[in-house]
């Protein structure tokens, strides 16, 4: 039996014939200034390993650091982690344009004290929150003549401050169905036409209309079909609520998902100036049909007109009131980002993004029926932000660095609505010219190795050609999005970079898991959001099968040193929703550079 070499040996003797062999080849590899893909490759993936990956997930999903909240002490303690495990990895901080600079040009000074004292800014890009804890009334009533219907909060109705205020008052405004709540031009689409709904409360369907394959992708949900457009497009209405039927089919989850998800602290950016409703709001399927029988209709029957560009809204006759009162308070959260520089003088000043965040819920006022308020968040995403750092380990063990820099952003308040990635995109340390793609981890598969690779947001970008290479390579087969009606590409934060035109990677598990029946991966993640999705029971479990999630690191590794080495960034597909965006950026970074 041959002896088992030590992988830093194995690693060892593969740089040293690398650089035996650029010695004797010259003129094919030019020096270690160009990276050694095929090496690097190798180093990446045998450099991912499950105990760091466990190993992480472990300490930020630990009750000990509550739940990271936005602005909380586990929330402080998060981030001081993610720093110096950064800084222990060798890289640099890289939270402002500054930093960057000096990074990249390897100007980052000789006086540690220098450093010390410029740490803090420099590490972590500041997201400024200003957070509301509702105090909803018991129930709620609604009145059309002299008939009543009262919902019970939590139970069928959840309503919420939309505003930054203490308190609000509604009194008896009327309630009105506009559908899907949707105006898209490009569809030739508005659901509220002529009428004025000014001072009104809307009653919305989640979702966007599926049943033409010609208008809104079919079955595959648009931006139009989420929550946070919905509440938008009713405050630019000069709505003063909106409230959104929830169905299990159209959110995508369950309605304790709602219950959980809204019955905290509501955070959104100080610098927000954007128009909010008085109230925000969700009620259950059937207390929805109740409300407009109560109205002299049927619920189904104004789903069916729903479905057409000619519908009108409906107004209900039935009056609505509502008191509400909160606690507001400013809160602050950070990005946690730094930088490993690339090596070619010419494409270092460019970036491929590493992206996953690392807040969940905290604690709830509320024990579950175990006893436990805590939110850990292990799946979501204390694993996607442990992956984070098994990939900025691997990257960091590379002896030639890629051409490109890599970034590594820790984003804060994903779960208030992509908030942290929000306040990234609207102050980029770098300009959006300059980003080639982002990678995106949010979860991660505890299943085990699977035969495919689930891709969200598949037929974007021409990343789909890397992708299904790498897979390939890995005997894995790329799938596109399986559940399209959910949104999934608009609920992470990919999309706040997609805004300012950067392209993405967004994977989900795999559901075909090698040495289980067909359907098994399928039902056990329709499982896990049924029973797991926002849940105190979101914790970590020794039990976990994490060989999928190395398979998946490795493989989106491989993607981002793929587009770190070459020469042309990634592009968005012709036509692509965000194509424009990026266009821009590239135009006003070449007129920043012009002289």
């Amino acid at each position: 039996m041959y002896p088992v070499l030590p992988m830093t040996l194995i690693l060892l003797i593969s740089l040293m014939s690398f650089l035996l062999n650029s010695a004797k080849c010259p003129a094919q590899n030019a020096g270690l200034n160009q990276p050694n893909t095929k090496l690097n490759g190798q180093i990446l993936t045998q450099t991912i390993s499950e105990p760091t990956l466990r190993g992480h997930i472990r300490f930020l999903a630990d009750d000990l650091l509550e739940g990271r909240g936005p602005g909380s002490r586990g929330d402080q303690i998060t981030q001081l982690y993610l720093q110096t495990q950064f800084q222990s990895l060798g890289l640099l901080p890289a939270a402002t344009p500054e930093g960057i600079q000096r990074a990249i040009n390897g100007k980052q000074g000789t006086e540690e004290a220098d450093l010390d004292s410029l740490r803090e800014s420099i590490w972590t890009q500041a997201v400024p929150l200003i957070g509301v804890q509702t105090h909803p009334p018991d129930s709620v009533t609604f009145t059309h003549h002299s008939e009543t219907l009262t919902l019970q909060s939590g139970e069928n109705f959840m309503s919420n401050l939309g505003q930054t205020s203490e308190a609000t008052s509604i009194k008896d405004a009327e309630v009105v169905f506009v559908g899907y709540g949707i105006q898209a031009p490009e569809y030739q689409w508005d659901d509220f036409k002529d009428v004025d709904v000014r001072g009104k409360i809307l009653l919305m369907m989640n979702n966007d209309p599926e049943d033409d394959p010609n208008r809104f992708e079919g079955r595959k949900r648009l931006y139009y079909g989420r929550w946070d457009y919905k509440y938008q497009i009713a405050a630019q209405q000069g709505a003063i609520g909106a409230i959104i039927i929830h169905t299990t089919p159209s959110a995508g989850y369950p309605w304790q998902v709602i219950q959980t998800s809204w019955s905290g602290e509501e955070f959104k950016l100080r610098n927000d100036s954007t128009p909010a409703c008085k109230m925000t709001g969700w009620v259950t399927d059937q207390a929805a049909k109740q409300l407009v029988a109560l109205s002299g209709h049927d619920l189904g029957e104004l789903r069916k007109r729903a479905q057409s560009n000619d519908f009108r809204p409906v107004e209900l006759g039935t009056r609505f009131s509502i008191e509400l009162t909160g606690q507001v308070r400013k809160q602050d959260s950070a990005n946690v980002v730094g930088i490993l520089p690339g090596s070619d003088p010419k494409l270092r000043d460019q970036a491929v993004i590493f992206m996953a965040h690392h807040d969940h819920l905290g604690i709830s006022a509320e024990r579950n029926i175990d006893g436990d308020n805590i939110y850990n968040g292990a799946v979501d995403n204390a694993s996607g932000t442990a992956g984070l750092l098994t990939i900025a380990k691997a990257f960091s063990a590379l002896p030639v660095k890629p051409r490109r820099s890599i970034l590594f952003a820790a984003v804060a308040a994903e779960e208030q609505g992509l908030l942290g990635s929000q306040q990234f995109a609207q102050a980029p340390p770098m300009h959006p010219g300059l980003l080639a793609a982002v990678v995106n981890i949010d979860g991660a598969n505890i299943l085990g190795e699977t035969h495919d690779v689930n891709v969200i947001g598949n037929g974007k970008s021409n990343l789909d050609g890397i992708l299904e290479q790498i897979a390939k390579s890995q005997n894995r087969v790329v799938t596109p999005d399986l559940f399209p009606d959910r949104g999934y590409y608009y609920r992470s934060d990919q999309f706040s970079l997609a805004k300012i035109g950067v392209p993405g990677v967004y994977l989900h598990s795999g559901i075909n898991v090698v040495g289980k029946p067909t359907g098994w991966g399928k039902e056990q993640l329709e499982k896990w959001v049924e029973e797991t999705y926002h849940q105190p029971s979101d914790e970590y479990q020794i039990s976990w099968n994490l060989s999928g999630a190395i398979q998946d690191l490795q493989l989106l590794a491989l993607v981002g040193l793929k587009i770190a080495q070459d020469d042309e960034m990634p592009k968005w597909n012709a036509g692509d929703e965000f194509e424009a965006a990026r266009l821009e950026a590239i135009r006003t970074l070449k007129a920043s550079r012009a002289p």
